[in-house]
């Protein structure tokens, strides 16, 4: 039940304790609040599990950045605070789970770009999630196909400047109290639980990205280019092996540094135990 105070996206949270009901009055702005965290990933277990899955040779074939989606979503599922977001000083309780990335259309300077946005059900399994990203990233792909935010500022870039900006100044208005339609934010990147960047994909390595003021999302996670590097191992003995590097940028205010700390944990560890994917994103994990 809505409730008043509550959003179209998101619950109100009410019963707060007094630090995280603090933060949001003197920290207003989502980019003063950013925590930069990276971790690097051992991939052996995942070249694994993406050689079985791809065995049958499916026309769209299984890859890493799916593997990390699903895992991204799993963790944030699993670790509902990270689900939260702060708008006009208050902090909200996402409904939904979702994840967004963008589409290059195709690999060349001049190619256009599409927006892609994934929602996540307590149900899925690393099969639905590749399933919706084969039909998301094949419709992004089509030279016709227009997402609705990426419509809305092709219109906006149609009007007179001077109309525009104020367009765009009445939006940040209501946008913070939650008032813009849905219609027109339903791609938008911004509104999702998580960013993600796969920077691997153009050979360019992962590292800090910039939260916004605009919208809801409290994650951005970047993805690196993958390479070979000695790791320690717990016996003390260094060895080479298939790596990448995540950069993720969180939202300090909706949660604290040990909460923060076992949700990093839970994400690398079903990064390296990809088989736990095969389960509902509800179904719990021991880490």
């Amino acid at each position: 039940m809505r409730k008043v105070g509550d959003r179209w996206d998101a619950k109100l949270i009410r019963d707060i304790d007094s630090m995280h009901f603090i933060m949001p009055l003197i920290y207003p702005n989502r980019c003063d609040n950013e925590a930069f965290i990276m971790e690097t990933v051992d991939l052996t277990a995942l070249n694994a599990f993406l050689e079985e899955k791809n065995a049958d040779d499916p026309d769209y074939k299984y890859n890493m950045f799916q593997v990390i989606v699903t895992a991204l979503l799993k963790t944030i599922t699993l670790r509902p605070k990270m689900n939260r977001f702060i708008a006009n000083k208050n902090m909200y309780q996402r409904n939904e789970v979702s994840a967004s990335f963008v589409v290059k259309k195709q690999f060349s300077d001049n190619a256009g770009e599409s927006l892609c946005f994934l929602h996540a059900k307590d149900e899925d399994t690393i099969d639905t999630i590749h399933e919706q990203m084969r039909q998301k990233v094949m419709a992004c792909k089509g030279d016709e196909e227009v997402d609705a935010s990426t419509g809305a500022m092709d219109f906006m870039n149609k009007l007179p400047r001077f109309f525009a900006k104020f367009l765009v100044w009445l939006l940040y208005c209501i946008e913070k109290r939650g008032w813009v339609p849905k219609s027109l934010v339903a791609t938008d990147p911004y509104y999702a639980s998580v960013i993600l960047s796969n920077l691997g994909s153009i050979k360019l390595r992962s590292g800090y990205h910039h939260l916004t003021n605009w919208g809801t999302t409290s994650i951005f996670a970047v993805i690196g280019e993958r390479k070979m590097r000695p790791l320690i191992s717990e016996d003390g003995s260094v060895l080479v092996k298939d790596t990448v590097n995540i950069g993720l940028t969180i939202d300090e205010r909706i949660a604290d540094g040990y909460y923060y700390s076992k949700t990093v944990r839970l994400f690398k560890k079903l990064i390296e135990n990809p088989k736990l994917l095969n389960a509902p994103l509800s179904e719990e994990v021991d880490y």
